[in-house]
């Protein structure tokens, strides 16, 4: 079994778990039912900030998620579907421009993926078989 799913007496995790940095600082709040992460995830980075928000069904990412930069801009955004990516994925510059923007399939990049400079204008196109 997998210690991570365990609390402190050895027992499967199960409720509302706040887990934090070694200096005390909350590094994310979420859910769990019998070791398994479920529901919304919420993930801190050191200085406080939002790294990522999203969800678990069954202990795998599901549903939507959204990644954020130290200075609160967003990094990227994407869906899995049971762990996998899935839909269309999104990241951006770190000043908040688009960066690129395409779809995954089974973990795949599929059809047209583009790229765009700080500028947000079409720096690149590629396109990736299905």
């Amino acid at each position: 079994m997998n210690n991570n799913k365990l609390d402190a007496n050895g027992l499967l995790l199960h409720g509302i778990i706040t887990e934090t940095y070694k200096d005390g600082t909350v590094s994310s709040v979420g859910a769990y039912i019998q070791g398994d992460k479920t529901g919304e995830w919420k993930y801190y980075l050191a200085n406080g900030g939002l790294k990522a928000i999203g969800h678990y069904i069954n202990d795998l990412m599901d549903g939507d998620w959204k990644w954020y930069r130290e200075n609160g801009n967003l990094m990227q955004t994407g869906s899995f579907n049971r762990g996998e990516r899935a839909g269309v994925w999104t990241r951006y510059h770190a000043e908040g421009g688009l960066y690129d923007s395409g779809e995954y399939v089974g973990e795949k990049k599929v059809g047209e993926w583009k790229k765009f400079d700080k500028n947000g204008n079409l720096a690149k196109t590629k396109n990736y078989k299905r």
